[in-house]
């Protein structure tokens, strides 16, 4: 069994290094030429997170890429996936390779789940799977385990993958709701960024009830999207909460401190373009959403940070289960 990584940042050079390390599958890993993260694996067989051993096959060759794997994994940014999917989909022949999209997020403005992306764009939704959950690459390299999910609309593929993936690095569980399963995914990138808000502001306290609440609205959403809502408390949305609310390698956390503080970051941050697609779409949607509405009105409407806090105490009491 071959695989392929399309996409050479952080994430998808060290799933390749997983798959040939952990389970030595053959692996290729491709990244566009005119990238930083291609030219640095390119000239030193390394980066930041890990060290591409001789299984790997390093190209910017995409055909060659796809040609090359029984099953195709994609690390890239979400809101990039349409165009690169309707490109593969177009010069390419993948009708009988499984996809695996191993990243998170909502596709704005279409609010779409990314798997609905992919689908739209011609792949089979039969092959289409999804590997979401909680760790750090940073950890995983110094074997630190962890527990992750895969989930799919094919229970055979579920089932296929996470055994085939499975090793004492990473115990996986197979997922039974893809919906709630990616939107929790996405919608923990949100929460990161509001625990760094907290963290920049000094009120790190708040995080017990930001994780309380913060699970309970992504319910609401999962449900109005015709999930599951008790996935919220799942791994792929409250089983991520430690990696994105508290971790310091967590770049949607960084991110939210560095606002509180008034810095830059310069690094990608997917809970940005998520707060804005989840907000609009829980307004169509008529479900009420105060964290992440706090979230994107900050961000995107430069509402004031504590302003946007302190309106979150303004809100009317109420019973605490299912309010």
């Amino acid at each position: 069994m071959k695989f392929s990584v399309l996409g050479c940042g952080r994430w998808g050079s060290f799933i390749s290094w997983y798959l040939s390390s952990k389970k030595e599958y053959e692996t290729c890993l491709y990244g566009r030429e005119s990238s930083t993260a291609y030219q640095v694996l390119n000239n030193t067989r390394k980066n930041d997170y890990v060290s591409l051993n001789d299984k790997i096959t390093l190209t910017c060759d995409l055909r060659y890429a796809v040609d090359f794997a029984d099953i195709i994994i994609i690390s890239i940014s979400a809101q990039n996936l349409r165009e690169f999917v309707k490109d593969i989909v177009k010069n390419y022949n993948v009708k009988d390779k499984k996809i695996i999209l191993c990243m998170k997020g909502i596709e704005t403005p279409s609010g779409k789940r990314l798997t609905e992306v992919c689908i739209e764009e011609g792949i089979d939704k039969n092959n289409i799977a999804v590997w979401l959950g909680p760790g750090h690459i940073q950890d995983f390299t110094q074997g630190i385990p962890n527990c992750m999910t895969i989930d799919s609309y094919n229970k055979e593929l579920t089932y296929f993958l996470a055994d085939s993936l499975a090793s004492d690095l990473i115990r996986f569980y197979y997922g039974n709701d893809i919906v709630g399963n990616e939107i929790g995914a996405a919608c923990k990138n949100i929460m990161g960024i509001c625990a760094g808000v907290l963290d920049g502001l000094g009120y790190g306290a708040m995080k017990g009830p930001l994780m309380v609440r913060g699970a309970f609205e992504v319910s609401k959403f999962i449900t109005a999207m015709g999930g599951d809502g008790y996935s919220a408390y799942g791994l792929t949305h409250l089983g991520d909460y430690e990696t994105t609310l508290f971790s310091k390698y967590s770049n949607n956390r960084n991110f939210g401190e560095r606002l509180a503080l008034g810095l830059p970051f310069e690094k990608l941050a997917e809970g940005v373009k998520t707060s804005e697609a989840v907000y609009k779409k829980a307004k169509e949607l008529n479900v009420d959403m105060p964290i992440t509405e706090a979230v994107y009105k900050v961000i995107y409407e430069k509402s004031d940070l504590k302003s946007a806090l302190f309106s979150l105490f303004n809100r009317s009491i109420k019973t605490e289960k299912y309010s």
